[in-house]
Parts: structure tokens; C-alpha cells; sequence
């Protein structure tokens, strides 16, 4: 079984905006992410996630990468992962069940081996995006009727 995910690395000032949720019975940092809805382009799931998790609204940037990640739940995550600039703060705004809260930190802290990421591919998207990779957005095609 395989879902299809987005994520968004947003940075500001040094430092990258990360959801506080939880997982299970775990509190762990996730950058804002979810799950496509039918009928809509990865572009607008991002955005959407990423409002609904933070209260940021965000532009998107780039695309920086495609990940493969076989949980141990026994589910596949295929996550398309953007840059995103910061945009309008929604404050007050709800965030999602399961949200705690939205933070900002640096890439230091959350490369640390003791950040409670939620999984490998939360420091994978981030070491990515501070390597430089960035490619086009219409790298990306969105045939939807």
C-alpha cells in the first residue's frame, strides 16, 4: 500500500518551520505534510497542508525531491517535497487534530541526532534543500480533467 504525500521545506531568516503532532503515543517534528485529496494538483496540497498545520500561508519555490519511504506500519510514503517562502500568518487560526503546535528552528537543531524527527526523511528533505537542490516547478505536470 502506498500513499501519496507532500511536504514543504518553509524557511525564514535561517530558520525552517517544523509541526509539532502526534504519532501514535510519540510527540514527534514533522515539516508540514499530508496527504493528496482527490481531484487536486501536488501544488495546491502543499499550500493546503501546509495553512492547515502552521497557519502560514506559503508560496511555493521549487520542487526538492521525490522520497521513498517504507514505514514500519507496512505503508509506503511517496512524498513530493517543495520549497516555500512564508507568506500571511493566520494567527488564531486551529490547526489540525493531532497538531500541537508550529515552530520555528534552525537546521542545526533539527539535523541533531536527538530531534524527535518523525522520520528519516525529515532531516533527508532538509540536508536536500540545504545542499541546493532545487528544481523547476514545471518539472512537475498535472493532468487532472
Amino acid at each position: 500500500l502506498a500513499h501519496s504525500s507532500v511536504a514543504t521545506i518553509v524557511e525564514n531568516d535561517g530558520k525552517f518551520l517544523m509541526v509539532e503532532e502526534t504519532d501514535g503515543d510519540q510527540v514527534v517534528f514533522n515539516q508540514p505534510a499530508g496527504h493528496l485529496e482527490d481531484g487536486e494538483t501536488l501544488f495546491a496540497a502543499a499550500i493546503r497542508e501546509t495553512l492547515e498545520e502552521t497557519a502560514w500561508e506559503v508560496e511555493l519555490t521549487a520542487f526538492t525531491g521525490l522520497y521513498h519511504y517504507p514505514a514500519p506500519n507496512g505503508i509506503t510514503y511517496i512524498r513530493h517535497c517543495f520549497a516555500a517562502k512564508p507568506g500571511r500568518y493566520h494567527a488564531g487560526q486551529v490547526l489540525d487534530d493531532g497538531i500541537i503546535a508550529a515552530h520555528w528552528f534552525s537546521a542545526r537543531e533539527i539535523l541533531d541526532p536527538q530531534f524527535r524527527a518523525r522520520s528519516p526523511i525529515v532531516r533527508r528533505c532538509l540536508q536536500d534543500y540545504l545542499a541546493g537542490k532545487r528544481f523547476p516547478l514545471d518539472l512537475i505536470h498535472h493532468h487532472i480533467p
